[in-house]
């Protein structure tokens, strides 16, 4: 009963010539430690190929097993000279599989090759112009001569291995790219992944479809399909419950599972009294509506505040949170199964929203998964006895949005905001209490509200609303002097909420938000703005 499933990849075909086909799996991405392993994964599959990450110690064999269709050698910060570093195994290139190299995965990639990786004394970061030698071979033609891109390396590569091409260069690297057409491998100095390198998306679509011959077949309508049919196979003619918090995982998760199985799925929304304004409304209504779904909804409002009750202490807070969600959802689940056994039926499996970066975080998620903390459930107990189906275990935040509007999911749900599990109780600093909640609804609905109005919604990812309840601040307001609350706006712009920066709001728009809610939310008479990026701070101030 127990084990996980995944989205469905597109089968990857040879499209060129007289090339042997590429392999049936993923583009295996071989982590060297890089910050942007996650990233290049990504990018590979922006060229609508499907991707893995994999450490760097994966045995040769482990690949070839794996049948994959490319593999992308990823940057790294260890000196390929260096007594400890990551090395390349040599028999890698010798299996026929395409591969690419990118900054320490090109120099170990050329170093087990036979070319000459040195420690010149000369540094590369950050933007650089590289020199297009030639027609540019196969990844830089029809580029312009010179262009910018990412580089961060201290050795270079001065000679590049027999029978390879050397495409470009820069002015302190000789060999800033290399090719082999016949045996299908190249590589570049540079990071194209990144966003600084303006066309190294299109030189790593060039590896991927003209060298490597992959065909472009991982789509949004291809991930449903075969996730859908996956999800038959797994829970055939038995039942499932699902956790729904809100939250577009949990509800993209729903909606995948719902279409393969109907009416046998059973979600269940806990309403803690901790939610934005509207919220539940928005899953009762406009989810329902696009899913048919069947919805339990809790209200455990009073629960919850009971049991905060006194609590001022951040991590205290969440620890509530979890326990009470988890004491909640088990009821609930307990009802449920004893509904179906009186139909004569069990409830076999837990839907959740996990996503590949939770995967990849926890290790590569290889067998079967542990129900975590960050999941959309909240962290409950290991032996509450269902298997997991995991629906979204393959794909990133963008991918899970725009399978959500391939299931008709309103945009409300796939583009809402990220949100903490412990809701607005760790964004009121101090005590939670129902008086303070409704305060900090009003004035977080008023900030979303004129967000939204201004067309700024895609343009951050998140805007937390702190209320510093511990905290008074005197105004005056119809010529009376008071004591009321701050409130903090935190907009940030992320893609993936390990680093974020502050968004440059317009003033007007400020000024309108601070306007209304300290017009419009009585126990508010001060808006300010956190500039703080991440690092040094974090999103959420508790």
């Amino acid at each position: 009963m127990s084990g996980t499933i995944s989205s469905g990849r597109a089968p990857q075909e040879q499209t060129s010539g007289d090339q042997s086909s590429a392999g049936q799996g993923p583009v295996l991405v071989v982590d060297y430690g890089a910050q942007y392993a996650q990233l290049i994964a990504r990018r590979v599959r922006e060229t609508q190929v499907y991707s893995e990450v994999v450490p760097h110690d994966t045995p040769v064999e482990e690949i070839v097993r794996r049948d994959p269709a490319a593999i992308v050698l990823s940057g790294g910060p260890a000196s390929v000279y260096a007594p400890d570093a990551p090395q390349v195994d040599g028999a890698l290139f010798d299996t026929g599989v395409p591969v690419f190299g990118i900054c320490y995965g090109f120099q170990a990639m050329i170093s087990a090759l036979g070319g000459t990786v040195e420690h010149t004394g000369t540094r590369e970061y950050g933007r650089t112009e590289l020199s297009v030698v030639g027609r540019g071979g196969t990844l830089h033609e029809d580029l312009p001569g010179h262009h910018p891109v990412w580089m961060s390396h201290g050795d270079s590569v001065s000679k590049a291995p027999e029978g390879f091409t050397v495409t470009a260069g820069s002015k302190d690297t000789p060999v800033a790219a290399f090719e082999n057409t016949e045996r299908r491998i190249a590589g570049v100095q540079y990071h194209p992944e990144v966003a600084h390198t303006p066309h190294g998306q299109e030189v790593l679509r060039r590896f991927l479809h003209d060298i490597a011959g992959v065909r472009p077949q991982w789509t949004t309508s291809s991930i449903v399909d075969e996730t859908v049919a996956a999800i038959r196979e797994q829970v055939g003619d038995r039942r499932a419950i699902c956790g729904l918090s809100g939250g577009v995982d949990s509800a993209v998760a729903a909606a995948l599972v719902q279409r393969a199985i109907g009416d046998r799925l059973t979600c269940v929304f806990v309403d803690h009294g901790l939610l934005r304004a509207g919220e539940r409304a928005q899953v009762e209504r406009d989810f329902v509506a696009a899913t048919g779904v069947r919805l339990v909804v809790v209200d455990a409002v009073q629960q919850f505040l009971d049991a905060l009750a006194g609590v001022s202490e951040p991590e205290e807070k969440r620890k509530i949170v979890g326990r009470e969600f988890i004491r909640v959802f088990e009821q609930a689940a307990r009802d449920l199964q004893a509904e179906a056994g009186q139909a004569g039926e069990h409830i076999d499996f837990l839907v959740q929203g996990t996503l590949y970066p939770d995967v990849v975080e926890s290790g590569g998620g290889s067998g079967a998964a542990n129900i975590k903390s960050h999941h959309n459930v909240g962290g409950l107990p290991e032996d509450l006895q269902f298997g997991l189906v995991e629906p979204l275990r393959a794909l990133f935040k963008d991918e899970v949005r725009r399978v959500g509007l391939e299931l008709g999911l309103p945009e409300t749900i796939v583009h809402r905001q990220p949100f903490p599990g412990p809701g607005l109780a760790i964004r009121i600093i101090g005590e939670v209490t129902a008086q303070r909640l409704e305060t900090l609804r009003a004035a977080d609905s008023i900030a979303r509200e004129e967000l939204t109005a201004a067309g700024l919604d895609r343009d951050i990812w998140q805007c937390p609303v702190v209320l510093l309840a511990d905290v008074q601040s005197v105004g005056v307001q119809g010529d009376h002097r008071t004591y009321g609350h701050p409130v903090v706006l935190r907009p940030v712009s992320s893609e993936d909420a390990m680093t974020a920066d502050w968004t440059r709001l317009p003033y007007d728009v400020l000024e309108r938000i601070s306007t209304r809610i300290t017009n419009e939310v009585a126990e508010i008479n001060r808006v300010t703005i956190d500039v703080t990026s991440k690092p040094p701070g974090t999103i959420e101030w508790e």
